[in-house]
């Protein structure tokens, strides 16, 4: 299976690959964002370490059941060869309404055939009200 755009990234296919990214996560759909990986995909997200795309698939089923009417935004921040980095941002609320915004730096490696085998994120959530929410 190749997920294009592939590697090695210009500015204008990186751009491209961090939306395809941001669509797929907004989807909230576990097994649709899973597909961007590898099958032996690594991932550090915050303090959990996951390999492969099952690990990858459930981790994002009980994250999405824990942050509520989740929207993210990302953003190219660098790219090179086959490695892109990004800045983002996301919304979220937990079951008793409070708010939070996650703020964080996402390090990808990609494969040849454009599937991400290497994942790093680190991540800080802030508290906000419903009234300082900025994505929607």
């Amino acid at each position: 299976m190749t997920r294009p755009p592939l590697p090695p990234f210009t500015e204008e296919s990186a751009r491209a690959k961090v939306q395809a990214a941001e669509d797929a996560w907004n989807s909230r759909d576990p097994e649709r964002v899973a597909l961007a990986y590898t099958e032996d995909s690594v991932w550090r997200n915050r303090d959990r370490f996951l390999t492969g795309r099952a690990e990858i698939r459930e981790f994002l089923a009980a994250k999405w059941e824990r942050e509520l009417d989740y929207r993210l935004r990302k953003e190219l921040w660098a790219f090179t060869g086959n490695r892109i980095s990004v800045r983002f941002a996301y919304e979220w609320h937990d079951g008793d309404g409070r708010w939070f915004r996650s703020h964080g730096n996402e390090q990808w490696e990609f494969d040849d055939d454009g599937l991400m085998r290497r994942r790093e994120a680190s991540i800080n959530d802030v508290p906000i009200s419903a009234e300082d929410r900025r994505l929607f």
